[in-house]
């Protein structure tokens, strides 16, 4: 069984950060959480803000800039974005990951969606990525968390992330908005609060 926890609504996403990073010290039971945050980059543990993220753009378009614990890629979140938290207290996070990502892809099937998962940790509709995946574990369980397109400005994603040309070779595109694609294109379930509370009946009814 998961736990489905609602947090407080609208808070910067540094303090949903924060809400994990809590949570895991204490969680006695898998709990996953979704939230929605103003227009924000967050980028991975090991990654360097000047060269990931085009800070300038950033700036004069009012898009907050936040490192996160976890390690992987750079994201670009609004509010046509879903995230999605899940927290346990195992620390196998390799199961934890797996569990996760079958978790999220299901649900999504469940919705109407076609997703795949693949070695890069991300879920896939066809041949465009639609929701990217992180964690950490800690001495008191793991975090993963999900970063889900389903109506984001993708404009804005486009000019706020600057991945390197290395990294875009190696998916075989010539931008990030060629790569991904918003699940409200592929099928419109409505706006944004709708389209969170079928995936979490859903995800709900997958792990009873």
């Amino acid at each position: 069984m998961v736990r489905v926890f609602r947090p407080i609504e609208n808070l910067p996403l540094i303090d949903y950060l924060a809400l994990e990073a809590e949570m895991v010290k204490t969680v006695k039971e898998p709990t996953l959480f979704t939230w929605i945050v103003s227009p924000t980059v967050i980028y991975g543990r090991h990654q360097c803000a000047e060269v990931e993220v085009n800070e300038t753009y950033c700036a004069e378009h009012g898009i907050a800039v936040v490192q996160r614990k976890s390690g992987g890629g750079c994201v670009y979140a609004d509010k046509g974005n879903l995230m999605v938290s899940f927290v346990t207290p195992s620390t196998h996070s390799e199961a934890v990951f797996a569990q996760f990502m079958e978790m999220l892809s299901g649900a999504f099937r469940r919705l109407g969606y076609d997703a795949v998962t693949t070695a890069h940790n991300d879920v896939m509709v066809g041949e465009h990525k639609v929701s990217g995946t992180a964690c950490y574990t800690t001495p008191t369980g793991t975090v993963v968390h999900a970063c889900i397109l389903y109506k984001v400005n993708l404009n804005d994603m486009e000019q706020a992330i600057t991945p390197t040309a290395a990294k875009l070779a190696k998916h075989a595109v010539a931008s990030v908005r060629q790569r991904v694609r918003n699940l409200g294109e592929i099928k419109d379930l409505g706006d944004i609060q709708v389209f969170r509370e079928q995936l979490e009946k859903e995800i709900i009814y997958l792990q009873s």
